[in-house]
């Protein structure tokens, strides 16, 4: 990984490789030129953007599941499992870590998520 490289416009991780004349993501799996990214694709609007597992624009307010069991750390622990669904999350902008997501878990009470572990309810 250099640090030279930007990050993947999609997913927005720093994981990005060269391969020929293109840069890769290993994350998300996303193909661009070097060129093709403009100033306008890395400006902090597009930043905001929260998107979950899937790609779907996340919303306050919208009702997502779990995408993959969670182990809870603290408070006496235990697993969120698989398809739990979540209503009415709240977008956070400076979360703890990568944490974006403030929602309460049936069973857990209030937690927060990565963005990358939910998937929207449509």
């Amino acid at each position: 990984m250099s640090s030279t490289l930007p990050p993947c416009p999609e997913c927005r991780e720093a994981y990005t490789y060269e391969q020929g004349a293109l840069l890769v993501c290993p994350m998300c799996g996303h193909e661009w030129a070097a060129g093709e990214v403009g100033d306008a694709a890395l400006s902090p609007d597009s930043a905001s953007v929260i998107k979950d597992s899937v790609g779907n624009v996340l919303a306050d307010g919208d009702d997502v599941t779990i995408a993959k069991d969670l182990k809870v750390k603290g408070g006496g622990g235990g697993v969120v499992k698989v398809g739990t669904k979540v209503r009415g999350i709240r977008l956070i902008e400076d979360g703890v870590g990568d944490h974006d997501i403030d929602a309460t878990v049936p069973g857990f009470g209030r937690i927060q998520l990565k963005s990358s572990v939910v998937k929207k309810v449509l």
